[in-house]
Protein backbone atom coordinates (compact mmCIF):
# COMPACT_ATOMS: atom_id res chain seq x y z
CA UNK A 1 0.00 0.00 0.00
CA UNK A 2 1.21 3.33 -0.89
CA UNK A 3 2.55 5.36 1.83
CA UNK A 4 0.33 8.32 1.05
CA UNK A 5 -2.97 6.34 1.49
CA UNK A 6 -1.25 4.05 4.68
CA UNK A 7 -2.55 6.97 6.92
CA UNK A 8 -5.84 7.14 6.23
CA UNK A 9 -6.21 3.22 6.54
CA UNK A 10 -6.81 2.66 10.21
CA UNK A 11 -9.07 5.74 10.39
CA UNK A 12 -11.48 4.04 7.50
CA UNK A 13 -11.81 0.99 9.33
CA UNK A 14 -12.71 2.39 12.64
CA UNK A 15 -15.12 5.11 11.29
CA UNK A 16 -16.81 2.66 8.91
CA UNK A 17 -17.41 0.09 11.94
CA UNK A 18 -19.68 3.04 13.25
CA UNK A 19 -21.20 4.65 10.75
CA UNK A 20 -22.49 0.77 9.77
CA UNK A 21 -23.64 0.12 13.50
CA UNK A 22 -25.36 3.52 12.87
CA UNK A 23 -26.48 2.46 9.10
CA UNK A 24 -28.16 -0.45 10.69
CA UNK A 25 -29.56 0.50 13.32
CA UNK A 26 -31.85 3.51 11.67
CA UNK A 27 -32.73 0.92 9.35
CA UNK A 28 -34.41 -1.35 11.52
CA UNK A 29 -32.67 -4.79 10.89
CA UNK A 30 -30.44 -6.66 13.35
CA UNK A 31 -27.60 -5.08 12.85
CA UNK A 32 -24.40 -6.97 10.83
CA UNK A 33 -21.28 -7.19 12.53
CA UNK A 34 -17.47 -7.79 11.25
CA UNK A 35 -17.27 -9.76 13.95
CA UNK A 36 -19.82 -12.18 13.04
CA UNK A 37 -17.64 -15.09 12.16
CA UNK A 38 -15.01 -14.90 14.88
CA UNK A 39 -16.23 -17.68 17.03
CA UNK A 40 -18.17 -19.71 14.86
CA UNK A 41 -15.43 -20.32 12.11
CA UNK A 42 -12.49 -17.69 12.66
CA UNK A 43 -10.77 -19.10 9.87
CA UNK A 44 -13.36 -18.10 7.13
CA UNK A 45 -12.24 -14.52 6.07
CA UNK A 46 -8.40 -15.99 5.41
CA UNK A 47 -9.76 -18.52 3.58
CA UNK A 48 -12.17 -15.95 1.48
CA UNK A 49 -8.93 -13.82 0.91
CA UNK A 50 -6.70 -16.89 -0.36
CA UNK A 51 -8.87 -17.72 -2.84
CA UNK A 52 -9.83 -14.42 -4.02
CA UNK A 53 -5.97 -13.60 -4.49
CA UNK A 54 -5.19 -16.62 -6.29
CA UNK A 55 -7.93 -16.10 -8.71
CA UNK A 56 -7.07 -11.84 -9.23
CA UNK A 57 -2.93 -13.57 -9.44
CA UNK A 58 -4.09 -15.58 -12.26
CA UNK A 59 -6.55 -12.88 -14.14
CA UNK A 60 -6.44 -9.16 -13.08
CA UNK A 61 -9.25 -8.83 -14.38
CA UNK A 62 -11.43 -11.15 -11.91
CA UNK A 63 -11.16 -8.76 -9.45
CA UNK A 64 -13.48 -5.71 -11.02
CA UNK A 65 -15.88 -9.60 -11.71
CA UNK A 66 -15.81 -10.60 -8.50
CA UNK A 67 -16.41 -6.33 -7.49
CA UNK A 68 -19.45 -6.38 -9.80
CA UNK A 69 -21.27 -9.56 -8.84
CA UNK A 70 -21.71 -7.73 -5.04
CA UNK A 71 -22.64 -4.50 -6.64
CA UNK A 72 -25.22 -6.31 -8.72
CA UNK A 73 -26.76 -8.05 -5.99
CA UNK A 74 -27.10 -5.26 -3.81
CA UNK A 75 -29.23 -3.65 -6.02
CA UNK A 76 -31.45 -6.45 -6.91
CA UNK A 77 -33.81 -7.62 -3.41
CA UNK A 78 -30.75 -6.39 -1.35
CA UNK A 79 -27.36 -8.02 -0.84
CA UNK A 80 -29.05 -11.62 -0.39
CA UNK A 81 -26.71 -13.95 -2.76
CA UNK A 82 -29.72 -14.01 -4.85
CA UNK A 83 -27.14 -13.15 -8.50
CA UNK A 84 -25.78 -16.54 -7.77
CA UNK A 85 -28.85 -19.14 -8.37
CA UNK A 86 -28.85 -20.79 -11.73
CA UNK A 87 -32.44 -20.91 -13.17
CA UNK A 88 -35.05 -23.84 -12.17
CA UNK A 89 -38.79 -23.83 -13.33
CA UNK A 90 -39.32 -21.62 -9.81
CA UNK A 91 -36.11 -19.59 -10.13
CA UNK A 92 -36.27 -16.74 -12.50
CA UNK A 93 -32.62 -16.66 -12.56
CA UNK A 94 -31.19 -12.90 -12.54
CA UNK A 95 -28.28 -14.29 -14.53
CA UNK A 96 -29.88 -14.06 -17.78
CA UNK A 97 -30.72 -10.20 -17.33
CA UNK A 98 -30.30 -7.89 -19.61
CA UNK A 99 -27.06 -6.13 -17.18
CA UNK A 100 -25.65 -9.87 -16.51
CA UNK A 101 -26.44 -12.08 -19.45
CA UNK A 102 -22.67 -12.77 -21.05
CA UNK A 103 -21.21 -10.11 -18.91
CA UNK A 104 -20.99 -11.26 -15.56
CA UNK A 105 -18.49 -13.55 -14.90
CA UNK A 106 -16.67 -14.91 -11.32
CA UNK A 107 -19.79 -17.91 -10.64
CA UNK A 108 -16.94 -20.31 -10.75
CA UNK A 109 -14.43 -18.10 -8.21
CA UNK A 110 -17.61 -17.63 -6.37
CA UNK A 111 -17.85 -21.97 -5.91
CA UNK A 112 -14.38 -22.29 -5.36
CA UNK A 113 -14.78 -19.97 -2.35
CA UNK A 114 -17.59 -21.29 -0.37
CA UNK A 115 -15.70 -24.86 -1.06
CA UNK A 116 -13.00 -23.80 0.85
CA UNK A 117 -14.96 -21.81 3.12
CA UNK A 118 -17.09 -25.11 4.16
CA UNK A 119 -13.69 -26.84 4.29
CA UNK A 120 -12.35 -24.53 7.12
CA UNK A 121 -15.01 -24.29 9.15
CA UNK A 122 -15.43 -28.28 9.50
CA UNK A 123 -17.56 -29.14 6.34
CA UNK A 124 -19.97 -27.53 7.45
CA UNK A 125 -22.24 -24.46 5.28
CA UNK A 126 -21.44 -21.73 8.13
CA UNK A 127 -20.74 -18.39 5.87
CA UNK A 128 -23.49 -17.16 3.62
CA UNK A 129 -22.98 -16.71 -0.09
CA UNK A 130 -24.13 -12.98 0.61
CA UNK A 131 -21.53 -12.60 2.57
CA UNK A 132 -18.74 -14.82 0.21
CA UNK A 133 -19.87 -12.04 -2.56
CA UNK A 134 -19.31 -9.35 0.01
CA UNK A 135 -15.84 -10.15 1.79
CA UNK A 136 -14.53 -11.08 -2.28
CA UNK A 137 -15.46 -7.76 -3.42
CA UNK A 138 -13.30 -6.11 -0.65
CA UNK A 139 -10.58 -8.30 -0.95
CA UNK A 140 -10.58 -7.94 -4.98
CA UNK A 141 -10.14 -4.23 -4.20
CA UNK A 142 -7.41 -4.62 -2.27
CA UNK A 143 -5.54 -7.08 -4.70
CA UNK A 144 -5.58 -4.64 -7.15
CA UNK A 145 -4.05 -1.74 -4.84
CA UNK A 146 -6.86 -0.03 -3.41
CA UNK A 147 -8.30 0.37 0.28
CA UNK A 148 -9.40 -1.95 2.93
CA UNK A 149 -12.78 -1.77 5.57
CA UNK A 150 -14.58 -4.06 8.03
CA UNK A 151 -16.95 -5.86 5.88
CA UNK A 152 -20.47 -6.16 7.72
CA UNK A 153 -21.01 -9.38 7.98
CA UNK A 154 -24.45 -11.97 9.04
CA UNK A 155 -26.21 -11.77 5.80
CA UNK A 156 -28.14 -14.78 4.64
CA UNK A 157 -29.01 -16.21 1.10
CA UNK A 158 -32.25 -15.75 -0.30
CA UNK A 159 -34.81 -18.44 -1.81
CA UNK A 160 -35.74 -16.54 -5.38
CA UNK A 161 -33.93 -14.46 -7.71
CA UNK A 162 -35.93 -11.80 -10.28
CA UNK A 163 -35.00 -11.63 -13.68
CA UNK A 164 -37.38 -8.32 -14.00
CA UNK A 165 -35.98 -6.47 -10.89
CA UNK A 166 -32.44 -7.01 -12.50
CA UNK A 167 -33.72 -5.57 -15.17
CA UNK A 168 -35.55 -2.57 -13.90
CA UNK A 169 -32.80 -1.36 -10.97
CA UNK A 170 -29.45 -2.29 -12.02
CA UNK A 171 -28.34 1.00 -13.54
CA UNK A 172 -27.79 1.12 -16.88
CA UNK A 173 -24.50 2.18 -18.90
CA UNK A 174 -26.82 4.35 -20.97
CA UNK A 175 -28.62 6.21 -18.30
CA UNK A 176 -28.00 10.12 -17.63
CA UNK A 177 -27.85 11.80 -14.46
CA UNK A 178 -30.77 12.34 -13.29
CA UNK A 179 -31.50 8.42 -14.07
CA UNK A 180 -28.62 7.69 -12.39
CA UNK A 181 -29.73 9.29 -8.93
CA UNK A 182 -33.01 8.08 -8.95
CA UNK A 183 -31.80 4.50 -9.29
CA UNK A 184 -29.26 5.23 -5.86
CA UNK A 185 -31.75 7.22 -4.43
CA UNK A 186 -33.98 3.67 -4.70
CA UNK A 187 -31.72 1.76 -2.88
CA UNK A 188 -31.30 4.31 0.22
CA UNK A 189 -27.67 5.43 -1.57
CA UNK A 190 -27.13 8.89 -2.23
CA UNK A 191 -25.43 11.56 -4.84
CA UNK A 192 -21.70 11.13 -3.15
CA UNK A 193 -22.62 7.24 -2.84
CA UNK A 194 -23.33 7.17 -6.66
CA UNK A 195 -20.20 9.11 -7.56
CA UNK A 196 -17.92 7.33 -5.09
CA UNK A 197 -19.49 3.66 -6.24
CA UNK A 198 -19.49 4.30 -10.09
CA UNK A 199 -15.16 5.22 -8.97
CA UNK A 200 -15.60 0.88 -9.09
CA UNK A 201 -14.94 1.67 -12.89
CA UNK A 202 -11.20 2.49 -12.29
CA UNK A 203 -10.39 -1.09 -12.72
CA UNK A 204 -12.34 -3.54 -15.07
CA UNK A 205 -13.72 -3.12 -18.55
CA UNK A 206 -16.54 -2.64 -20.65
CA UNK A 207 -18.29 -4.58 -23.67
CA UNK A 208 -18.26 -2.92 -27.06
CA UNK A 209 -22.02 -3.19 -26.91
CA UNK A 210 -22.49 -0.75 -24.10
CA UNK A 211 -20.36 2.02 -25.33
CA UNK A 212 -20.90 1.87 -28.86
CA UNK A 213 -23.06 4.62 -28.97
CA UNK A 214 -20.80 7.09 -26.82
CA UNK A 215 -17.75 6.55 -29.19
CA UNK A 216 -19.65 6.85 -32.60
CA UNK A 217 -22.60 9.23 -31.89
CA UNK A 218 -22.02 11.40 -28.88
CA UNK A 219 -20.66 15.21 -29.88
CA UNK A 220 -17.41 16.44 -29.02
CA UNK A 221 -18.36 18.36 -26.14
CA UNK A 222 -19.19 15.38 -23.93
CA UNK A 223 -16.63 12.93 -25.38
CA UNK A 224 -12.64 13.57 -26.46
CA UNK A 225 -12.28 13.07 -29.82
CA UNK A 226 -8.95 11.26 -30.13
CA UNK A 227 -10.48 9.15 -27.28
CA UNK A 228 -13.63 8.18 -29.64
CA UNK A 229 -10.92 7.48 -32.44
CA UNK A 230 -9.12 5.05 -30.14
CA UNK A 231 -11.77 2.98 -28.82
CA UNK A 232 -12.95 2.48 -32.50
CA UNK A 233 -10.19 0.53 -33.42
CA UNK A 234 -11.77 -2.67 -31.72
CA UNK A 235 -15.50 -1.49 -31.16
CA UNK A 236 -16.53 -1.42 -34.56
CA UNK A 237 -19.91 0.42 -35.98
CA UNK A 238 -21.67 -2.50 -36.57
CA UNK A 239 -19.73 -6.12 -34.98
CA UNK A 240 -17.53 -6.47 -31.93
CA UNK A 241 -20.51 -6.32 -29.46
CA UNK A 242 -17.86 -8.95 -26.70
CA UNK A 243 -14.85 -6.60 -27.49
CA UNK A 244 -13.97 -5.32 -24.26
CA UNK A 245 -12.75 -1.45 -24.15
CA UNK A 246 -11.10 -0.62 -20.39
CA UNK A 247 -13.22 1.55 -18.59
CA UNK A 248 -9.88 3.54 -17.32
CA UNK A 249 -6.26 3.50 -18.35
CA UNK A 250 -5.28 1.67 -15.78
CA UNK A 251 -7.76 -1.37 -15.73
CA UNK A 252 -6.00 -3.75 -13.22
CA UNK A 253 -5.02 -1.05 -10.41
CA UNK A 254 -7.67 0.62 -8.05
CA UNK A 255 -6.57 4.47 -8.29
CA UNK A 256 -8.17 7.72 -9.12
CA UNK A 257 -7.75 7.70 -12.64
CA UNK A 258 -11.27 7.18 -13.61
CA UNK A 259 -11.91 10.35 -12.37
CA UNK A 260 -9.33 12.29 -14.33
CA UNK A 261 -10.68 10.63 -17.68
CA UNK A 262 -14.19 12.03 -16.74
CA UNK A 263 -12.30 15.73 -16.53
CA UNK A 264 -10.89 15.25 -19.67
CA UNK A 265 -13.79 13.99 -21.19
CA UNK A 266 -12.76 10.67 -21.31
CA UNK A 267 -15.41 8.44 -19.67
CA UNK A 268 -15.93 4.84 -21.49
CA UNK A 269 -19.41 4.63 -20.86
CA UNK A 270 -22.32 7.18 -21.01
CA UNK A 271 -23.40 6.90 -17.74
CA UNK A 272 -19.76 7.48 -16.48
CA UNK A 273 -19.10 10.53 -18.40
CA UNK A 274 -22.61 11.73 -16.86
CA UNK A 275 -20.78 12.64 -13.84
CA UNK A 276 -19.18 15.13 -15.42
CA UNK A 277 -21.24 16.97 -17.92
CA UNK A 278 -22.29 20.06 -16.18
CA UNK A 279 -24.32 18.64 -13.29
CA UNK A 280 -24.47 18.43 -9.89
CA UNK A 281 -21.83 15.80 -8.85
CA UNK A 282 -18.97 17.26 -10.92
CA UNK A 283 -17.13 19.04 -7.91
CA UNK A 284 -17.30 15.09 -6.63
CA UNK A 285 -15.30 14.47 -9.60
CA UNK A 286 -12.94 17.08 -9.51
CA UNK A 287 -12.47 16.61 -5.79
CA UNK A 288 -12.22 12.49 -6.45
CA UNK A 289 -9.20 12.97 -9.34
CA UNK A 290 -7.48 15.26 -7.08
CA UNK A 291 -5.12 14.60 -3.74
CA UNK A 292 -4.25 11.37 -4.70
CA UNK A 293 -7.49 10.17 -5.01
CA UNK A 294 -7.33 10.04 -0.47
CA UNK A 295 -10.96 11.40 -0.66
CA UNK A 296 -12.25 8.50 -3.12
CA UNK A 297 -10.22 5.76 -1.18
CA UNK A 298 -12.28 6.78 1.93
CA UNK A 299 -15.48 7.42 0.60
CA UNK A 300 -15.68 4.09 -1.95
CA UNK A 301 -14.52 2.21 1.57
CA UNK A 302 -17.82 4.06 3.09
CA UNK A 303 -20.50 3.66 0.09
CA UNK A 304 -19.60 -0.47 0.17
CA UNK A 305 -20.38 -0.59 3.51
CA UNK A 306 -23.27 1.12 2.76
CA UNK A 307 -24.56 -0.61 0.00
CA UNK A 308 -23.66 -4.18 1.88
CA UNK A 309 -26.93 -3.20 3.98
CA UNK A 310 -29.14 -2.59 1.03
CA UNK A 311 -31.96 -4.92 2.74
CA UNK A 312 -29.99 -7.91 4.10
CA UNK A 313 -31.77 -11.41 5.46
CA UNK A 314 -30.62 -11.85 8.55
CA UNK A 315 -31.96 -13.91 11.87
CA UNK A 316 -34.29 -16.73 10.87
CA UNK A 317 -35.09 -15.17 7.42
CA UNK A 318 -33.52 -17.33 4.18
CA UNK A 319 -30.71 -19.82 4.79
CA UNK A 320 -27.67 -20.89 4.68
CA UNK A 321 -27.33 -22.40 0.99
CA UNK A 322 -25.27 -25.50 1.19
CA UNK A 323 -24.74 -24.78 -2.70
CA UNK A 324 -24.33 -20.92 -3.93
CA UNK A 325 -26.08 -21.75 -6.80
CA UNK A 326 -29.15 -23.60 -5.91
CA UNK A 327 -31.46 -23.45 -2.95
CA UNK A 328 -31.31 -26.16 -0.58
CA UNK A 329 -33.92 -28.78 -0.77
Amino acid sequence: MANSHRAIFFTILLLLAVAAAATASSAGFSPLSPYYYSKICPKALPAIRRVVEAAVSRERRMGASLLRLHFHDCFVQGCDGSILLDATPTIDSEKTALPNNNSARGFEVIDMIKAEVDKACGGKPVVSCADILAVAARDSVVALGGPSWEVQLGRRDSTSASRTTANNDIPSPFMDLPALKSSFQKQGLNERDLVALSGGHTIGFSQCQFFRNRIFNETADNIDAEFARERRASCFAGSGDANLGSLDGSPARFDGSYFKNLVEKKGLLHSDQALFAGGSTDSVVKGYGSNNGRSFWFDFASSMVKMGNIKPLTGNLGQIRVNCRKVNA
